[in-house]
């Protein structure tokens, strides 16, 4: 293996420790609940939503705190809604 290579791959491992380095700024994903699966979304504003009917009532719900938690410092904390 090139000597490139190899170092490429030591710097995504490195970088792959290193979380502070990633900030996202929107995505989609589905998220396989416990009664169903459900679309949720992260817009470039610092909203979240979710298709569950929980959230549609209360602007938050488990799935979405769970990704907070996972994504905990490469999400703008200002959207954070923890269950603590």
């Amino acid at each position: 293996m090139h000597s490139s290579v190899i170092s490429k791959i030591e710097k995504a491992k490195r970088y792959s420790q290193e979380r502070d380095r990633i900030v996202f700024t929107s995505f989609k994903l589905r998220f396989r609940g416990d009664h169903n699966t459900y679309e949720l979304g992260y817009d470039d504003s610092g909203h979240w939503a979710c298709d569950c009917p929980y959230f549609h009532s209360h602007g938050f719900c488990s799935h979405t705190m769970t990704l907070q938690r996972i994504l905990e410092g490469m999400i703008p904390t200002k959207t954070n809604v923890h269950a603590e």
